[in-house]
């Protein structure tokens, strides 16, 4: 009989463990919801097939591909920044695709780049004869520079976008082409890391700094938390990531 109650008084209290653990869950779930950037109504056109691009939503992320005609070299595969939904970097990807290249943009678990360092594999596997080039905002390029220091064989490069390679991703001792691009006006980047951080850059590395560009507009979501007013329009940021990606491309040759 003592043993029955004792029994019974364990099923109890496995029960409420069980209930406050997903009550803790569902809460985490909720605020990151709440906490998370959600892209913008251009981001959201740009997510669009047209004559020129098209979009296509895998298991993994976003495909994005000239219409009617061969991708050009190399591929690239974007990690987005901590808390941003992926279709925010949707304009970026597009005007690459428009240029002739593969974008990928990955989903991360939580939107959290830290969860999906690898993700990058699946999207090679598409196409393993082909060039690859990896890069992120923020938090993703962080790992985006993780993956790369663990597998430098995979790609041609690498780009971070208001982002660094930490200690954990350094490529110093690697072969690999980098650039890293910055905007004057980021409020959210800790400035003191991004210098202290360049001695884990290859030597091949490129710095390029947009004048008048912010922490948020290098995807499309609003103003971030923390960040300063840009002085630049998203779109006049976007062109000059653009022309810093293809001219980067170019030295390739």
């Amino acid at each position: 009989m003592k043993t029955a109650k004792r029994m019974s008084r364990w099923k109890k209290i496995l029960i409420w463990i069980s209930v406050v653990v997903v009550a803790l869950v569902a809460g985490v779930f909720v605020y990151l919801k709440s906490v998370t950037y959600s892209p913008s109504g251009n981001a959201e056109a740009a997510m669009l097939s047209d004559d020129q691009v098209h979009v296509t939503t895998i298991k993994q992320g976003y495909r994005f591909e000239p219409q009617g005609k061969e991708a050009v070299e190399p591929n690239i595969i974007f990690y987005p920044g901590g808390l941003v939904e992926p279709a925010s970097y949707a304009p970026l990807a597009r005007a690459m695709a428009e240029q002739g290249h593969r974008v990928y943009i990955a989903k991360m678990p939580l939107n959290l780049a830290i969860f999906g360092q690898n993700k990058a594999d699946i999207f090679i596997a598409e196409h393993p004869d082909e060039a690859f080039v990896i890069g992120g905002h923020s938090l993703g390029g962080a790992f985006a520079s993780r993956y790369a220091a663990e597998q430098p064989e995979k790609l041609e490069g690498i780009f971070y976008l208001a982002s660094y390679a930490d200690d954990g991703g350094s490529l110093k001792d690697t072969s690999l082409s980098a650039l890293q691009i910055t905007g004057t006006d980021d409020g959210v980047l800790n400035k003191e890391e991004w210098e202290k951080t360049q001695t884990n850059l290859p030597e091949d590395t490129t710095f390029v700094s947009i004048d008048g560009g912010n922490h948020g507009q290098f995807g499309s979501y609003g103003m971030q938390k923390g960040d300063h007013a840009p002085e630049i329009t998203e779109d006049e940021q976007l062109r000059s990531v653009v022309q810093a990606l293809d001219d980067w491309f170019n030295s390739f040759k």
